[in-house]
């Protein structure tokens, strides 16, 4: 039986960032170094398929601190954690590895700067998402306030209006960001922003090419996590660009087939947490169901590297 044609649209770049490729790198030199178990606090990154991977090779997963016996390593998430976390780790006298994403600890950075130019803060971020909690922690309660929506603007109280800064989570829409920031730049017109966007380069990247692809394709799938936030802005920017089918997939076992019946053009990209390995079981899939062509869609080119701590440098050495 002869399959239907099908042209995938694959999104460039998609998938693995630096920050994410560092801080799975720092998780895999500690265990390396120190032997298994490490702990980590929270997923390293959010995908199930690295974190499973990880845990196969030693790493155990944990929500808190506490969880973890004072002689093991911990590390700490590429999300960032509140200054507390690693005040108690200290004050237990455990070894801990920040895989904190340097460009978090960037916007955590600004943060203290602008603290001590007596300057109160307004987040733009998700409320519970472990980035927002790790960078509102950094400075005192009250110190840093919280804004998902343009409508969350209007209800800001400030000690003095005249007297703020705004930072914003790193994996935020860059259009929903500025409807935001032009909100309080409209209320607060004193308000002083980051010396550089703080949305970081991968997530501007990828969503930058899902614009490109969107409207091209009939249906777009975005492999991802339903707990990353970077994937799922990817979702949201596929259907405002112009895609009437975009939808969020973990694996290739997630795919609803019947949704996308009948589609001739597909376009495929991935949050910054997903490996190459699930892009390409997905094409995979639809191999076994199309005569599938691929055309890559590069919209830019990402060489960015972090190094990893220099303690676990030093240990490969």
């Amino acid at each position: 039986m002869t399959k239907p044609p099908l042209k995938i649209l694959l999104a460039a770049p998609r998938g693995f960032c630096a920050g994410v490729d560092r801080a799975i790198k720092i998780v895999e030199m500690a265990i390396e170094k120190y032997g298994a178990p490490v702990y980590v606090r929270h997923e390293i990154v959010h995908n199930r398929y690295v974190v499973d991977e990880l845990r196969e090779k030693g790493a155990v997963f944990v929500e808190e601190l506490d969880e973890c016996p004072d002689d093991r390593p911990v590390i700490f998430s590429a999300h960032g954690v509140p200054k507390s976390v690693p005040e108690a780790a200290q004050a237990r006298q455990m070894l801990y590895v920040d895989a904190t994403c340097p460009l978090v600890s960037k916007v955590h950075i600004e943060a203290e700067r602008h603290h001590e130019n007596g300057l109160q803060i307004v987040m733009i971020g998700h409320a519970g998402h472990p980035e927002t909690v790790g960078t509102m922690g950094q400075l005192p309660p009250g110190e840093v306030l919280l804004v998902e929506t343009p409508a969350d603007v209007a209800t800001l109280s400030p000690r003095r209006p005249e007297e703020l800064a705004y930072i914003t989570q790193t994996t935020l829409s860059v259009d929903d960001t500025a409807e935001i920031v032009a909100a309080l730049t409209a209320r607060f017109p004193a308000i002083v922003g980051p010396h550089k966007e703080d949305i970081c380069y991968a997530t501007t990247n990828r969503q930058e090419a899902v614009k490109e692809v969107a409207p091209k394709v009939d249906a777009l799938l975005v492999i991802g996590a339903p707990n990353s936030s970077n994937s799922k802005r990817l979702v949201e920017v596929g259907a405002r660009a112009g895609c009437g089918y975009s939808q969020l997939v973990q694996r290739a076992t997630d795919i609803d087939w019947r949704a996308i019946e009948g589609i001739s053009a597909l376009g495929i990209t991935a949050g910054a947490s997903a490996p190459e390995v699930l892009i390409d079981e997905v094409i995979d899939a639809f191999r076994d169901r199309y005569d599938v062509t691929v055309e890559i869609v590069e919209t830019a080119k990402e060489r960015v590297e972090f190094k990893v701590p220099r303690i676990l440098r030093e240990s490969a050495a």
